[in-house]
């Protein structure tokens, strides 16, 4: 994978965005504000680390007066229930992928297709496009704001106990994946049984064999010791999982002016760092594993690109993937 440029804000323009202070008016800087964000990672996870350098960051920009508080490991609640709160208001948050928002914004959805983006800078910089911002604001108007998606997990694979190398290898494995209908018809596409499962049961599904394989990323692959059950690891990259920090439209709009620039900057911070930090970790862990005896096979990416073709018809994409190449150039 190309290592990735992060974008970094000057003094200069912070300093010409916010002025001297983050105050703001006196009137302002008299009421403060709180923000729950949760994620079901836990809080040694990069996503974690992310979050909680936003909210020092976001806490320095306005005096204190917006106090944000990070729960990990699902604390907060589940990501559905959470995402609901937020919708009716509740001054909470939630890192979630773009499939859970494709019931306001089902275009969305696109944004974790399989080989949707060539590369992982063209994925971190499709979130700038007209396309991508447009579909903020209809996001907007069911009553959520997505603060940034630039909050990377890593790239997806195929973990299997027979080796994979081309679609036609995975034919009939039941392969454990996400239950967005988009991850669903490419599992078909590339020849597998998808097959549904909590994520926390996958190693008790592999060892009992209810599942034959798992396409994940390496961090979840190496927190949950995905490695002790599975034997070969296919460098497929056919998921890209960017994910989002979406919070409550209104208690965003009840911000000041200069808080709510504070958030959105610093928010794009934090996923920048995140994704930085688990391209770091997924070196690192691929080199454990690899240690422990996990077989990496660096695949011909042609063959698993040209099937999953198919899923963008399937789905009605095809001229929104036409648009997306369009305006990426690739």
């Amino acid at each position: 994978m190309k290592k990735v440029r992060f974008a970094v804000v000057s003094v200069l323009v912070f300093a010409a965005i916010f002025g001297v202070t983050w105050v703001g008016s006196a009137k302002a800087a008299e009421k403060t504000y709180s923000l729950k964000v949760g994620t079901v990672l836990v809080d040694t996870d990069p996503i974690v680390v992310g979050l909680q350098s936003m909210a020092n960051k976001v806490a320095e920009d306005t005096n204190g007066n917006v106090k944000i508080e990070v729960y990990p490991s699902s604390q907060l609640g589940d990501t559905a229930d959470v995402l609901e709160q937020a919708k009716s208001g509740a001054n909470v948050g939630i890192i979630i992928d773009t499939g859970m928002l494709a019931d306001y914004v089902p275009d969305m959805a696109i944004y974790t297709g399989p080989y949707v983006f060539n590369s992982l800078e063209n994925a971190r910089k499709f979130i700038e496009t007209p396309i991508f911002k447009k579909w903020d604001d209809e996001l907007a108007t069911h009553g959520l704001r997505d603060l940034s998606c630039n909050w990377y997990q890593g790239a997806r694979n195929f973990l299997t106990n027979t080796k994979v190398e081309k679609p036609a290898d995975l034919k009939g494995l039941r392969v454990r994946t996400m239950g967005s209908s988009v991850a669903q018809d490419s599992m078909k596409a590339f020849g597998a049984v998808p097959t549904s499962l909590p994520f926390s049961e996958t190693y008790s599904g592999l060892q009992s064999r209810v599942i034959d394989a798992i396409e994940a990323q390496t961090t979840a692959v190496y927190g949950a010791s995905l490695y002790e059950v599975t034997k070969y690891c296919a460098v497929t990259e056919h998921f890209l999982l960017y994910t989002a920090l979406v919070i409550s439209e209104s208690w965003f709009q009840s911000l000041p002016d200069a808080y709510k620039t504070s958030i959105l900057v610093r928010s794009i911070e934090g996923g920048d760092l995140a994704t930085k930090l688990t391209v770091e970790k997924e070196i690192e862990f691929n080199k454990d594993m690899e240690s422990k005896g996990m077989v990496f096979t660096k695949v011909d990416k042609g063959p698993f690109i040209e099937a999953s073709r198919s899923v963008y018809k399937d789905m009605g994409w095809g001229d929104l993937k036409a648009a997306i190449d369009k305006e990426l150039g690739q």
